[in-house]
């Protein structure tokens, strides 16, 4: 480890006392023995010299994915002792996906943080669902460098696992249509049907009112500005009327 966190410190640009490590240790609530190590975890590919052939930011990006698979998957592995391999995979995959990793990294105003190129932050990195993610590994794999596996499990179980089951089930994390289709396959029924109910606004501003038909029975309808999002409005009412939510 020694040697991975020296080529990490000879490779980060950004040097001398900045004021915004103090803010973001104490939202990320780990003290770093080594400050530059943090430095270079926020510190985003896109301001790397144009010469540069290794992104240090992607490299530690890529450890901090493989550290966080590991300890969420033994957390869930210890956590849920009857659930089978599938059912694991699916939970893990939610918790490790883009969109969660950013709805955390919002939570630690991670973006305000970030050190970006101008052209990378004028448009739209410091919100930016990808860049948010990659930084939050990135920033586990500092916090391993710096402490250990025992201080990275910590932060991911009490700062990244936390409320994780509230948090899995937000909207833009669940797609209900996989898992109405996947309930009634289970069921051995037919595929649902989706089929427009209503049309209202001009071209230029649809709203569409689409149900979610079982053979004849509408299980359920939703409103969206096109059909993929009132599709998944529709699905998401019947998942709540089957109670799968």
């Amino acid at each position: 480890m020694k040697k991975i966190l020296n080529l990490i410190l000879a490779n980060t640009r950004l040097k001398g006392d900045i004021p915004s490590i103090r803010e973001i240790e104490k939202r990320l609530n780990y003290n770093f023995k080594k400050p530059d190590i943090l430095i270079a975890a926020i510190t985003h590919t896109s301001l790397a010299p144009a010469d540069e052939e290794v992104s240090v930011f992607e490299r530690m990006e890529f450890l901090g994915d493989a550290i966080l698979g590991l300890v969420v998957s033994e957390e869930l592995f210890i956590r849920y002792p009857f659930y089978n391999e599938g059912q694991l995979s699916k939970l893990k995959a939610k918790i490790v996906s883009r969109k969660y990793l950013a709805m955390i990294a919002r939570q630690f105003d991670l973006g305000e943080y970030i050190f970006l190129s101008e052209e990378a932050s004028s448009s739209g990195g410091k919100t930016s669902i990808s860049i948010l993610a990659n930084t939050m590994e990135s920033i586990i794999c500092a916090i391993y460098l710096d402490g250990g596996i025992k201080d990275a499990r910590t932060f991911i179980t009490q700062c990244i696992m936390k409320d994780y089951l509230s948090l899995v089930t937000k909207d833009p994390l669940v797609n209900f249509k996989s898992t109405l289709q996947e309930h009634l396959q289970g069921q051995s029924h037919q595929l649902p049907q989706y089929r427009i109910v209503e049309e209202h606004g001009p071209d230029h501003h649809k709203e569409f009112v689409v149900g979610v038909f079982l053979d004849d029975q509408c299980l359920g309808t939703g409103t969206g500005p096109n059909k993929k999002a009132a599709q998944q409005a529709a699905a998401k009412a019947a998942c709540e009327s089957l109670q799968l939510l």
